[in-house]
């Protein structure tokens, strides 16, 4: 879900200077040519992590310097990513912001998809924000499956001009973060982070070492308080000792109900926690003790708010429209409830990955072509929406490629030989193009029934091997510039469809 970022380059001179040393990713100022210092922290540009989209500038008078460039992709295309070196067992933040700018030329900016890796992540519509001059910003904690991770924009069927992007952000976040997730089955995606009576400027980095974003919940409810300072410790979380300035609070012990978020939830689980830290000198007998509703529903009994700091979470918690929060004292409680900052996710289902033999393969086989289609970037199949051109997937949990069709697609290059470590294979059909080199052995694939190389550049002479797949059925090699014999174990096939001319120049005839 996304949220808010002003623009005006007046706020960066409210943010304090940096005593800390800045959180460790990498931070991509999407459509830069040259790396920049902004706001103390190192931003490069985007040439060395994806190969398509163009670069755009924005001319909004009085926009922030790290907001002033975009990456915009064509509308024809269906999926552009991002892909960048990972560490592993990392943990990353994510963060995504779109300030649209006008780039493609309307009014309204476009919707459309995120993903990451395999995974949907969300749909991306920043029209609300655009109107009211905001940036938008989207945020999802996940772990890597490999030696890379990748955030790709998707083309949908309600995107209606040019995706684009504004700056994409990879943070590794300590190993306590968030740490009751089973990140190998769901990623999270932030719904809301606030810090509860305060109406400030975004609290971030340096008061957040990760410079998560803490947004302001003072404007939405008049029942607030400022904290004396607080010392905390202990949690896992490490949320900044700021978001314990304030509080939302009454002054006797009363319950205390908010909606929060602020919006209607979709019906969905999620990661709720929530942090408390007494402000109050309690050596005097006073207490403050009380039960925690979410909706009605009992989230925790008998919570006592000590000054070290305690948080009350749940890792899956179901709702479905308006949350609200009820703060209700115990008997005995002389003081009145309190409520220092909070964080929701969304709980995103991964959705798991291509089998990583078959993404070698094909990375390799993208590299021999030299115009490979646009959206071969990401994960190859998945999601399955989002597969690349002229690849099919096989359904289950072990996903693997079973067929290629880039039939008159205008390649031009060579066909690698790792497309024989494709070992599903069914289908090949790369007819109609412009590939030259010789036919790599094939013989690894022993699915394959069907072989469509004609109407190429391809040189040299037929594999022998080709004879001796049983299951091929089809092998169409006519108007090339093959040489030699053809193999005998080809011609004596009834079964299989075999056609060689016109085109070639076989040493003795092929067969009628």
């Amino acid at each position: 879900m996304l949220h808010f970022l002003s623009l005006l380059l007046l706020l960066s001179s409210f943010l304090p200077p940096s005593l800390s040393q800045p959180p460790k990713g990498l931070l991509i100022n999407c459509g830069a040519t040259v790396r920049s210092t902004i706001e103390g922290r190192d931003w490069v540009p985007d040439k060395d992590y994806i190969s398509t989209g163009t670069s755009k500038t924005i001319k909004t008078p009085g926009l922030l310097q790290i907001l002033s460039t975009v990456r915009s992709f064509p509308l024809s295309g269906r999926k552009f990513c991002y892909t960048v070196p990972a560490y592993r067992p990392g943990k990353y933040l994510i963060r995504t912001t779109y300030f649209y700018g006008g780039v493609n030329g309307d009014e309204v900016p476009p919707v459309f998809d995120q993903i990451v890796d395999g995974t949907f992540w969300s749909v991306v519509n920043t029209t609300d924000d655009y109107k009211r001059g905001l940036a938008s910003y989207y945020e999802g904690v996940f772990t890597p499956t490999g030696r890379t991770m990748s955030v790709c924009l998707g083309v949908n069927t309600y995107t209606e001009s040019d995706p684009f992007i504004s700056r994409l952000e990879f943070i590794i976040l300590g190993d306590s973060l968030y740490n009751s997730t089973d990140f190998k089955t769901y990623g999270l995606s932030l719904v809301a982070r606030h810090s509860f009576g305060y109406d400030g400027f975004i609290i971030r980095y340096p008061d957040d070492q990760y410079d998560r974003f803490w947004e302001p919940f003072g404007e939405y409810n008049p029942i607030q308080s400022r904290a004396r300072n607080v010392s905390v410790s202990g949690f896992w979380n490490l949320p900044p000792s700021k978001s314990f300035e304030t509080k939302l609070t009454l002054p006797e012990p009363k319950a205390l109900t908010f909606q929060w978020p602020t919006s209607s939830l979709p019906n969905s689980t999620y990661y709720i926690a929530l942090y408390f830290a007494e402000d109050s000198d309690t050596s005097s007998g006073v207490s403050r003790v009380f039960n925690i509703s979410i909706n009605d529903v009992l989230f925790i009994r008998e919570l006592n708010v000590i000054p070290d700091g305690v948080v009350v979470y749940s890792k899956q918690w179901p709702v479905a429209g308006p949350m609200t929060i009820t703060l209700t004292p115990v008997s005995g409680s002389t003081l009145g409830p309190l409520i220092n900052a909070g964080e929701i996710f969304d709980l995103v289902l991964l959705g798991g990955k291509t089998h990583t033999k078959d993404v070698i393969a094909l990375e390799r086989l993208r590299n021999s072509f030299q115009n490979p289609p646009l959206d071969w970037s990401g994960d190859p199949c998945l999601p399955r929406q989002y597969s690349w051109t002229g690849v099919t997937c096989s359904q289950g949990t072990r996903i693997r490629v079973v067929a290629l069709n880039l039939t008159s697609m205008g390649l031009s290059g060579s066909l690698s030989p790792s497309i024989a470590n494709l070992t599903a294979l069914r289908d090949i059909l790369l007819g109609n193009n412009s590939l030259s080199g010789p036919i790599p052995d094939l013989s690894p694939l022993k699915a394959l029934a069907t072989l469509h190389l004609e109407k190429n550049q391809l040189i040299g002479t037929i594999p022998p091997s080709l004879g001796n797949m049983d299951t091929l059925r089809e092998l169409f090699l006519q108007e090339n510039n093959l040489t030699g014999q053809v193999p005998n174990s080809l011609t004596g096939k009834p079964e299989l469809d075999l056609r060689l001319s016109p085109g070639n120049s076989f040493s003795s005839p092929p067969p009628s």
